[in-house]
């Protein structure tokens, strides 16, 4: 009865730290109080991570393939020659104005090469073909990088929810410790089960150093995935998770225009088209520039007005520029290819993600309505009969253990849905990213 009665007064000493360390309300990490001051939401991060330096790179590169828009549309510049000739240095120019009287040939021309077999156009659309195919590449790095972010950002929400898990252990074991020294003194517990508990205590609280350390270091991911300008000393996740996935309610999907909406297919198929343009312009090879070129002469002591007309054609003699037309064909079927195994991956991709959006919903599930309430009354029920002394102190921390390990596994599978969710959203809602890129 004295061992019922002190264990009773053990549970009440306990249940009123318990509780405090279970409202988020009352009690914080100690992680999040030195190290996280700016509250960061799910939008803010997933905004910053949309002008991050790695998209401004990719902006870069869009420029310049644009700007080669702007080179390939142009004709071959004309060309100004002047000169002088006919200088006779054995018997002298003669006397009287350099440029009127003496007998030097001076002359003024002009040459201008006709482009044959529409080059100009398969040119030009080579370049918007490329441009187009930047434009794509800087949205895919833009998915990417937001994606990048939101795993950050709920790699951090997970990091944070995990140390007030990790903190209510250490808090109970740290409690229980201090009331069973009072019993040794009482002579009511032994010396080894004191030690027993001690060790608990200190495994509890190591476990908390280890969770603080998780807060940093995902705290540093995020200000590196998102390029937020806050410290990452500074920033803290604050947010709600996701409720149920939108594929939940959508079950018929068009893959096919899904795969073809990702901007890396579309770059794909850009690719094809330059190719496919270059080709057309390697095979205009085969058709002769002309040059067209006049000159205008002034001579003294024959003529003062004299004109020159010059034609310039390469001769293809025994080569037709069979290298040049088959390596724009091998070009040709290596974009085609790729386009192929780009689309077989995305697909891929997206089935995979689809697949996972449902298993981690109906994980979540599982865990928030059978696992973690069954769990609870496990250990409520171990309380309560170690409080009767109907119970080992072994089989308690045991009971708590499970409690625990099964509230982190729930947080782990609310961070797997939460990324899932949110990927599966930036996939295929176009106009969500869109709404992100707004000021």
């Amino acid at each position: 009865m004295q061992t019922a009665l002190l264990a009773a007064a053990l549970l009440n000493s306990i249940t009123p730290l318990m509780a405090q360390s279970i409202d988020p309300a009352t009690q914080t990490s100690t992680a999040s109080t030195t190290v996280a001051t700016v509250s960061l939401s799910l939008k803010e991060t997933l905004s910053a991570a949309v002008q991050n330096l790695e998209v401004a790179l990719a902006r870069q590169k869009q420029a310049a393939a644009q700007a080669d828009v702007v080179s390939a549309d142009r004709a071959p510049l004309p060309v100004l020659t002047s000169k002088l000739s006919q200088m006779d240095l054995q018997n002298g120019t003669g006397a009287g104005n350099w440029l009127t009287e003496q007998r030097v040939d001076k002359s003024f021309g002009m040459d201008w090469t006709w482009e044959r077999g529409n080059k100009r156009a398969h040119r030009v659309e080579q370049a918007r073909q490329n441009a187009a195919a930047a434009s794509a590449d800087t949205q895919d790095v833009r998915v990417r990088q937001v994606l990048r972010a939101q795993a950050a950002f709920f790699g951090l929400l997970e990091a944070q929810d995990r140390i007030r898990e990790v903190q209510e252990l250490a808090q109970f074991a740290q409690t229980l410790a201090q009331s069973a020294a009072r019993r040794v003194q009482a002579g009511d517990l032994s010396s080894q089960e004191l030690e027993r508990i001690e060790i608990e205590a200190q495994r509890a609280q190591a476990d908390l150093r280890i969770a603080q350390r998780e807060v940093q270091r995902a705290a540093q991911t995020l200000w590196q995935a998102s390029g937020v300008a806050t410290p990452a000393t500074q920033l803290r996740a604050q947010d709600l998770w996701p409720q149920n996935p939108m594929v939940a309610s959508t079950p018929k999907t068009d893959w096919s225009a899904l795969t073809d909406s990702r901007p890396e297919v579309r770059a794909a198929q850009a690719r094809v088209l330059a190719a496919q343009a270059n080709t057309q312009l390697s095979q205009a090879l085969r058709a002769n520039d002309i040059t067209w070129g006049a000159s205008y002469d002034h001579y003294p002591g024959t003529s003062t007005a004299l004109l020159e007309l010059r034609l310039q054609v390469p001769l293809q003699w025994g080569y037709s520029y069979q290298g040049e037309i088959a390596r724009a064909q091998s070009q040709l079927q290596y974009a085609q290819n790729d386009l192929e195994n780009t689309k077989r991956q995305v697909l891929s991709e997206l089935q995979t993600l689809y697949d996972e959006v449902a298993s981690a919903s109906e994980r979540v599930r599982t865990y928030d309505q059978d696992v973690l309430p069954r769990a609870r009354r496990v250990a409520d029920k171990a309380e309560l009969a170690y409080s009767k002394g109907a119970l080992s102190l072994t089989d308690l921390l045991d009971a708590r253990r499970v409690l625990r390990a099964t509230r982190l596994e729930a947080l782990a599978a609310r961070t797997e849905h939460a990324k899932a969710t949110e990927a599966w959203r930036l996939r295929t809602d176009p106009t969500y990213l869109a709404a992100l890129s707004q000021p």
